[in-house]
């Protein structure tokens, strides 16, 4: 071999080196799914128990009330960047709360973690010695600014840009985040500037383009669309909308928005075909406006976020036709949740519902086409939920 092929040779292994390293370092980035919890000015993203808040202007306020202010799904690992600001002069007290379950009833606060927002105690992790925050941090009566942190057993708080604390043990894996409203004894908090980060999960809508999507079935493109950042089903007959990558175990989250008599739904671990009845087939998890006169005779199992044809969803919270729901699926082998709004609806295994063990266990994700317009947005994935953990 002359010297020239050498020198050719090794400038071929050195490009193929470092474009394994270029694709070891992408495969390495953190897939994240970041939102903000204010948009819109509405409570979309929020359940709100005991208590009374409004959202002005990107500003939630806490109006009244002890009660609590949660996101309307649990978190896995997070990011949470807020600003808040009290509105009393002297002695204000609030919190936020972190990987907690729902207030047991005896407390309309959860029993675990809270970030203190008490005066002269902001941003202390109560329960855990490594959680108080250096002096000089917190501006007080002021707007303030903190980046809450959790991943895996580890949690951590900025204030205002610096390092506050990081505690280890934390637990478990999951749970929700949310505001203490004490408002008579404590007085209204304002809080701005939100921003969710969510680590190891992705959006599956780009907001621009189909990209990511294949129509499936009669009719074409033009039954679907983007639409201000939206995936609009447009209501004309035709296809069904099929995610490119098949998925086993995941947790799917979005929004919808219905018209009078509104129907669709979301198929799940479905054949390339869309398949989702019977022996062999994926499921359905239905999309509906239960509250239409046209829809009262049916059955129970074909309700909105019913497991369609197998479980009936319940309670039935749907909004009102021209509101945002939420929706959130999540599949683990033959174990299957389903929150809608805020409220889990469904929670089955194979056991209690035998034909689900006859359902595939891998497959794609789909959105139905039922000739009606649907509007979609804040699509995204991640892994499922522990199976051996379990949030109300």
């Amino acid at each position: 071999m002359t010297r020239r092929c050498f020198k050719s040779w090794g400038r071929s292994i050195r490009w193929v080196i470092a474009w394994l390293l270029l694709l070891q370092l992408a495969e390495g980035q953190e897939s994240t799914f970041s939102y903000d919890p204010l948009q819109g000015d509405t409570l979309t993203d929020w359940v709100v128990t005991g208590c009374e808040v409004e959202i002005h202007e990107g500003v939630l306020r806490l109006a009244g009330g002890d009660g609590f202010v949660r996101l309307a799904h649990a978190l896995q690992d997070f990011e949470f960047t807020f600003s808040f600001k009290p509105e009393q002069a002297a002695g204000w007290d609030s919190g936020i709360y972190f990987r907690s379950t729902l207030p047991d009833g005896n407390s309309p606060w959860p029993k675990r973690h809270q970030i203190n927002l008490l005066e002269k105690q902001e941003g202390t992790l109560i329960g855990f010695a490594d959680g108080k925050v250096p002096q000089g941090l917190v501006k007080p009566g002021e707007w303030n600014t903190f980046t809450l942190k959790a991943m895996g057993s580890t949690a951590s708080l900025r204030i205002n840009g610096q390092p506050a604390w990081t505690v280890e043990g934390i637990g478990p894996s999951w749970g929700y985040l949310g505001i203490q409203s004490e408002v008579p004894l404590g007085g209204s908090f304002k809080f701005k500037n939100m921003r969710v980060t969510e680590f190891n999960t992705h959006s599956i809508f780009n907001g621009q383009s189909l990209a990511g999507w294949t129509p499936v079935g009669n009719g074409d493109v033009q039954s679907w669309e983007v639409r201000d950042g939206q995936l609009v089903c447009t209501g004309k007959k035709g296809s069904w909308l099929r995610l490119d990558q098949p998925d086993k175990n995941f947790n799917l989250r979005l929004q919808y928005l219905l018209k009078s008599h509104g129907n669709s739904g979301v198929y799940i671990r479905v054949p390339e075909d869309g398949n989702h009845h019977g022996k062999g087939s994926g499921i359905e998890v239905q999309i509906l406006d239960d509250r239409d006169k046209g829809h009262r005779n049916l059955k129970d199992y074909q309700y909105g976020c019913s497991l369609y044809a197998i479980v009936p969803a319940k309670p039935r919270v749907g909004r009102d036709v021209g509101e945002w729901n939420t929706l959130e699926i999540d599949a683990s082998a033959f174990h299957y949740r389903v929150w809608h709004n805020g409220q889990q609806v469904i929670n089955a295994t194979a056991k209690q519902f035998p034909e689900l063990m006859e359902r595939r266990l891998e497959g794609y994700l789909g959105l139905q086409n039922h000739s009606e317009e649907v509007l979609f947005r804040r699509l995204r994935l991640a892994p499922s939920y522990p199976v051996e953990s379990s949030l109300p």
